[in-house]
């Protein structure tokens, strides 16, 4: 488990299923969302975000969040491990507005570039809404194919049970080399 993609609905928790497992496994921590943004909530060129994702890819160990799907094919190719966060929409709506609401005109420093402070964005709000019957597919399709180890989750409580397990070996030692996760 040297090269982890975590993707699902955006207000799944990836970014935070990714900083505790960084924080137990010692990898780089990659958030897209950071790298994607330019302040003021501008888009990057399609080259210059292609040249990103080659340069934070090719990198020899990360845990990368964040789902972007015209990356995907090209980060699962390079991953060795796939979490898939398949929560409920209602939920992902849920913690998705509680984020909003909480943080709305302050920067996640963490997780986004400065310039791009919490906004309420109705397109985004839409997508989140629609993720499942729209963009959940195209995703589970890409997803397919993938060679490494898979770990689909579709609820927060059997995420937590996961990454309580690898902290557990972390503890004792077992990891990286004689701990292998459960499925």
């Amino acid at each position: 488990m040297k090269r982890v993609l975590i993707v699902g609905c955006p207000g799944a928790g990836k970014s935070t299923a990714a900083r505790q497992l960084a924080e137990i496994t010692g990898l780089p921590l990659v958030h897209l969302d950071r790298h994607y943004w330019l302040p003021g909530w501008q888009r990057p060129d399609s080259a210059s975000w292609r040249e990103e994702i080659e340069n934070l890819v090719s990198q020899p160990a990360w845990i990368m969040d964040g789902n972007y799907s015209g990356t995907l094919e090209r980060r699962l190719a390079l991953a060795d491990t796939l979490i898939h966060l398949d929560y409920p929409t209602w939920l992902c709506v849920w913690r998705v507005s509680r984020r909003t609401v909480s943080g709305i005109g302050r920067n996640r420093h963490d997780e986004l570039a400065p310039g791009c402070p919490e906004r309420f964005d109705w397109p985004f709000l839409r997508f989140v809404i629609s993720y499942r019957k729209r963009q959940r597919g195209r995703d589970m399709a890409r997803m397919e194919g993938f060679a490494g180890r898979v770990f689909r989750f579709t609820s927060p409580s059997d995420l937590s049970v996961f990454i309580e397990g690898l902290g557990q070996a972390a503890r004792k030692k077992k990891w990286p080399g004689e701990f292998e996760p459960r499925r």
